[in-house]
């Protein structure tokens, strides 16, 4: 059972990455949503779908969500 490290670094067993097709040296994105982490190997069209649930509010520029995430985070909200 993989552990996080001290630098909070954690191990992804060999069959897992064999199976995402994970190599050492790959680049990963990371995603959390309702507390759970989700990794993609840094592909063009890889996380596709993977945020599909979120819906969008059009009526925001991507700098005022940006800005409002922050916000949230000052506040301890996100």
């Amino acid at each position: 059972m993989p552990k996080v490290s001290s630098k909070r670094q954690i191990t992804i067993p060999v069959n897992q990455c064999q199976e995402a097709n994970i190599e050492p040296g790959d680049e990963i994105d990371t995603f959390i949503y309702n507390g759970q982490i989700t990794i993609v190997k840094k592909e063009i069209g890889a996380a596709k779908g993977i945020l599909a649930h979120i819906k969008a509010d059009k009526r925001l520029s991507d700098e005022q969500s940006l800005q409002s995430t922050l916000e949230e985070k000052q506040k301890g909200v996100a």
